[in-house]
């Protein structure tokens, strides 16, 4: 089930508010919860097991931890429970590509070695991974404290808003909130009006010129201007599909009373590789930060061993989003311009040089992220650089539609004009922690929100089912 489907806006959601809203306060935890393993079952009840199993693991070790009596029995507690929800993520989602990495190193398939079975990625089990592992590494530095409300603590892990696409939440910014938040009807409307606006996203924008970057990756041999028409519309479609959920989640969350952190500000805008990770999924850069990058060391012990964590965290980053060569060296990209900008302060530029320069990098490396294979992204490459040719064939010129351009030209005016339609909104679109929102008083009148979630509902009912993109991861 999808967010982005009938089944979820006219059967799902509203049927779960009615029970929420009709359930005493005391009992919401449970709701929340049975209502999360309804939306994540309905995809596959077999991997039900595994969310609850990994639940039950967590929460059985974050009590554990914060019971140690020393700090050697705490560090053991966190070391096997980090263990096993790290060995659910690796099996499940790194084991085909070792078995295929150790094939290929032998000249031969997996097939020919005796294996004939492959695992199925579980959706969402990255992110509910990294919300364990998180809620583990915090009892155990004394940053939270380990519940021993069970319901409250599995409702966490399973909260259907950002149970398969993030953003990345932590327990102990939420656990206040379960223990008590506000509900009214400003709140709900807040909500309703953030979720259009992601649908908008979505429906509209991002599924919209999702057919012109497919047909570049899948065209062996792109053309140059194919080339870069389906990279500039994968880097739209992107954008606007992984910040539409963001904004589905936060919207989603409010109707509940939960207030969650903006995972997106304006990426497109940003002046260096650096700005763009401050600006690009908030929520994988701050974890990756807090639970990576500053324990092995940071930028505490020299420049030397600076660079070497930015690339290696950035490499771990890439390959959380997927069992893929691909992944690997676009993480490695990413790494090796953070760790030349720090090395030569471009991380801090604010000139329309280092705009261009940013914008250019991205789209090179969301090249990489796209691609099937890396033999397929240097196809792409090639057809960038003109070595494909100018212009693309007859047929594949066909099936470059009006509306695709005329969406994707849409698309990239809405992100280069992010800060402006932001001032003119009075607001950013997102609750901040405090729930300090003014959308309902802002510029943007309802009528244009109403008008976006029709438009969405009427698109969504001509076109064929398009999950959301870091649904893969």
């Amino acid at each position: 089930m999808v967010f982005s489907s009938e089944t979820f806006l006219f059967l799902y959601l509203p049927l779960f508010l009615a029970v929420y809203y009709l359930t005493p306060f005391r009992f919401r935890s449970v709701v929340i919860l049975l209502g999360s393993y309804i939306f994540y079952g309905w995809w596959r009840l077999d991997f039900l097991g595994l969310l609850f199993l990994t639940t039950v693991w967590t929460y059985i070790f974050g009590r554990r931890i914060g019971a140690a009596t020393t700090a050697r029995a705490a560090k053991a507690y966190l070391v096997i429970g980090l263990l096993g929800c790290l060995g659910v993520l690796a099996v499940f989602k790194y084991l085909n590509f070792f078995i295929d990495s150790f094939a290929m190193l032998w000249g031969t398939t997996p097939d020919e070695l005796g294996v004939h079975w492959r695992l199925i990625l579980p959706i969402g089990i990255s992110f509910y991974v990294f919300h364990a592992v998180s809620y583990l590494v915090d009892v155990y530095r004394k940053d939270a404290v380990a519940t021993a409300r069970f319901f409250d603590f599995a409702a966490f892990i399973a909260l259907f808003p950002q149970l398969v696409a993030g953003p990345i939440l932590r327990f102990k910014d939420l656990t206040g909130q379960f223990a008590y938040r506000v509900h009214s009807v400003d709140l709900f409307l807040q909500g309703t009006t953030i979720f259009a606006i992601g649908l908008a996203k979505k429906v509209l924008l991002a599924d919209t010129v999702a057919p012109l970057a497919n047909l570049a990756f899948e065209t062996p041999d792109p053309s140059l201007t194919l080339s870069w028409l389906g990279s500039v519309a994968y880097m739209i479609q992107l954008y606007f599909d992984f910040s539409g959920y963001s904004d589905m989640a936060i919207g989603l969350g409010l109707m509940i009373g939960f207030h969650f952190r903006p995972n997106f500000d304006m990426p497109y805008i940003s002046r260096s590789i650096t700005e763009f990770w401050r600006r690009w999924h908030i929520s994988l850069s701050v974890w990756l930060r807090d639970y990576l990058y500053i324990p092995l060391g940071g930028n505490r012990k020299g420049n030397a061993r600076t660079y070497v964590n930015l690339m290696l965290v950035m490499l771990l980053g890439g390959l959380w989003h997927g069992a893929n060569w691909t992944f690997v060296l676009w993480g490695l990209w990413h790494g090796g311009w953070l760790a030349y900008e720090r090395a030569t302060g471009r991380a801090k530029a604010a000139d329309v040089a280092g705009l261009i320069s940013t914008l250019l990098a991205v789209l090179i490396g969301w090249v990489m992220f796209r691609a099937a294979n890396v033999t397929e992204a240097f196809e792409v490459y090639g057809g960038m650089l003109g070595l494909n040719g100018l212009s693309p064939s007859p047929d594949i010129a066909l099936a470059i539609t009006k509306e695709s351009l005329l969406f994707l030209l849409l698309g990239v005016t809405v992100a280069a004009c992010e800060p402006w339609l932001n001032r003119v909104a009075a607001t950013r679109l997102h609750p901040t922690p405090a729930g300090a929102l003014t959308m309902m008083n802002a510029a943007v009148p309802s009528v244009l929100v109403i008008a976006m979630g029709v438009a969405s509902i009427m698109k969504l009912a001509e076109q064929s089912f398009s999950p959301f993109l870091y649904f893969q991861f």
